[in-house]
């Protein structure tokens, strides 16, 4: 499956974020809120394919709200965190390379709810192809109750060292709330 299988309606909207729902009952809102959002755009949702955690959330809420949702799995994950079976088209892939290969081909923006590590990953791998310009997509951080602040800090104590231009730090937008990175990416694709 390639960009092209995903339906042409609209635009194809990366969801990066955890495989758990985190300690804070705002993380589940703000991923409920991202989901039904990207349908309501007429936009549809590519991400890692799991079902539990932020990832299920998110995926969950955009199908019940209408829109397609595509999955990314590597093949070692789906006894972890296994895909979701119903409304959704998932594809299992060899690992986590191939897997953000396969995400970022496909997609036309990038949102990025909180997550732990491969959450990180991920926005990392996406905003430095971008400073790199290889590809020049939209990328939002859904900054819910402040998870983002030391993670924008960072990105900015590595332009302010010298480890980055000052360039890097417009290929991101901290945003708020759900409602804000929506309106973002509304105003994007």
């Amino acid at each position: 499956m390639d960009k092209a299988d995903i339906p042409k309606n609209g635009p194809a909207i990366c969801v990066f974020c955890g495989s758990s729902l985190g300690t804070n009952p705002a993380f589940g809102e703000a991923a409920r809120a991202v989901g039904a959002g990207i349908a309501q755009m007429g936009a549809h949702m590519v991400f890692g394919g799991g079902s539990p955690g932020l990832m299920g959330v998110t995926a969950r809420a955009a199908r019940e709200a209408g829109t397609g949702v595509v999955g990314i799995q590597p093949d070692f994950l789906r006894a972890v965190e296994p895909p979701l079976t119903d409304g959704e088209t998932t594809e299992i892939v060899p690992d986590l390379f191939v897997r953000k290969q396969q995400m970022i081909a496909r997609s036309d923006a990038f949102v990025v709810l909180p997550g732990g590590l491969g959450t990180y990953d991920e926005f990392f791998e996406v905003l430095t192809a971008a400073q790199l310009g290889v590809h020049a997509k939209p990328i939002v951080l859904v900054n819910v109750n402040g998870y983002f602040d030391a993670l924008d800090a960072l990105v900015r104590d590595t332009v302010r060292m010298g480890f980055a231009s000052q360039a890097a730090l417009s290929l991101y937008t901290v945003a708020d709330s759900a409602e804000a990175a929506l309106r973002f990416l509304k105003a994007k694709l």
